[in-house]
């Protein structure tokens, strides 16, 4: 007789997370006196979590708690690291929490609801080069790289949302055919986002689409010549930046030797090096170490600063974390019977996987220092919103890959349920 699966129930997890949000948002209210923020959200923060996954849950009864779980309690240690670092940036983080929690809700309900979403896909791609345009024309540059835009009241970096676009228009594209011909339209579009992200000069954002699209054509075709062809182009374009480009060529000399310019260029690297040798394997202790001294502490070199104050085991920790999730979408991509799911959660899981790469790699010298945010964790609206509306692409995902198992089970039980009466 045909057996339902069981999923591992989830309810530890969600207590394990809800007593470390209520902990740790406490000791930062009782760090120093009494800080009303952390308190409010020792409160608040368990609440929410409760409320996602019963919501949720009765919404999306397939949806995946674990990933849930795993992306608010990354989210929650990057809103107590900015409570340590930067208390005034902190309640506007956690506005971003709270937006991106709607758009996750969103986005699942696309993924679920919308059966057809070819319409959508030319106002996507015209919404994102459109977006990428209008940075390059009243843009404003920081660190070298001209990719934000200020509204007055908050700012937008368009390139953290293009990701998600070139994920929606390639899966889509590749799910229906496979030849080169077919998806012609969709190379073009990643093409002109590419090229205007170089001219933007945000070369962790390039890095980060160009290699998204590449996992993407090759999971759905597997063609080793042309995804080989393209990382040549590549490595020719990267040629090309660095010659052309002086903030490029800086960040390569300060990555090769940053004691060149200990006081200028190789500050920052320098800075991050001490404070993860600093705090050992077990840190200083929260409150008690000095990353405020570490330049951009709460966006590029925020994973620094928790190796400082929370130690080099609970940095591993925190990467072992994101494997987790990796993981958790590497399996959903191979449980969806939809080549469509499948290839967004490969896109998603590209994007979020070579962004972590990316920044954990600078701030350890492993590779020169690309200036992306560090999912989840880091400060920026953008960077969140587009964390979690990509959270929510993986529980649409599963959703679908549960229903069609049930579906697919109660079939199963309705045969031989007619071979028993025969």
């Amino acid at each position: 007789m045909a057996r339902r699966l069981k999923r591992p129930s989830s309810d530890f997890l969600l207590l394990f997370l809800c007593v470390f949000e209520a902990s740790i948002f406490g000791l930062l209210a009782f760090r120093q006196g009494l800080s009303y923020f952390p308190l409010f959200l020792a409160a608040l923060m368990p609440c929410l979590l409760v409320f996602q996954a019963l919501g949720l849950r009765r919404l999306f009864p397939h949806m995946d708690m674990q990933l849930l779980v795993i992306g608010n309690f990354l989210c929650a240690l990057g809103l107590a690291l900015l409570c340590r670092l930067r208390p005034d940036k902190a309640p506007r983080q956690f506005l971003f929490y709270l937006v991106g929690i709607a758009g996750m809700l969103g986005i699942a309900l696309f993924v679920t609801k919308v059966r057809n979403k070819r319409p959508f896909v030319l106002p996507v791609m015209l919404l994102a080069v459109g977006s990428l345009g209008l940075t390059l024309l009243i843009g404003e540059s920081t660190f070298g790289a001209k990719n934000w835009i200020d509204f007055g009241l908050f700012t937008l970096q368009p390139s953290e949302f293009v990701k998600l676009a070139l994920v929606f228009v390639m899966a889509l594209y590749l799910s229906e055919r496979r030849d080169l011909r077919g998806n012609l339209p969709a190379l073009l579009f990643a093409a002109c986002c590419l090229c205007l992200i170089v001219l933007e000069r945000d070369l962790g954002a390039v890095l980060i689409c160009f290699l998204t699209c590449v996992c993407l054509y090759y999971a759905a075709t597997g063609s080793l010549g042309l995804c080989g062809l393209a990382l040549c182009g590549a490595a020719l374009g990267a040629l090309l930046m660095y010659a052309l480009f002086d903030h490029v060529q800086l960040r390569v000399a300060m990555w090769r030797n940053p004691w060149v310019s200990p006081t200028e260029g190789g500050y920052q690297i320098i800075q991050a090096l001490v404070a993860i040798g600093s705090g050992g394997m077990f840190g200083l202790g929260l409150g008690l170490g000095s990353p405020t001294i570490i330049p951009v502490n709460d966006t590029d070199f925020i994973f620094a600063a928790l190796c400082e104050e929370m130690g080099l085991f609970c940095g591993l920790l925190v990467l072992a974390v994101y494997v987790l999730l990796f993981l958790r979408a590497g399996l959903l991509a191979l449980r969806s019977r939809s080549a469509f799911d499948s290839l967004l959660c490969v896109g998603v899981l590209s994007s979020l996987a070579v962004q972590t790469f990316l920044i954990v790699g600078g701030v350890i010298k492993m590779i020169p220092l690309t200036g992306v945010t560090l999912p989840f964790i880091s400060y920026g609206g953008s960077s969140m919103v587009s964390s979690m509306l990509m959270l929510g692409v993986l529980e649409g995902v599963a959703v679908n890959a549960g229903k069609r198992e049930e579906d697919a089970w109660l079939r199963a039980q309705g045969g031989e349920a007619e071979e028993e009466a025969e």
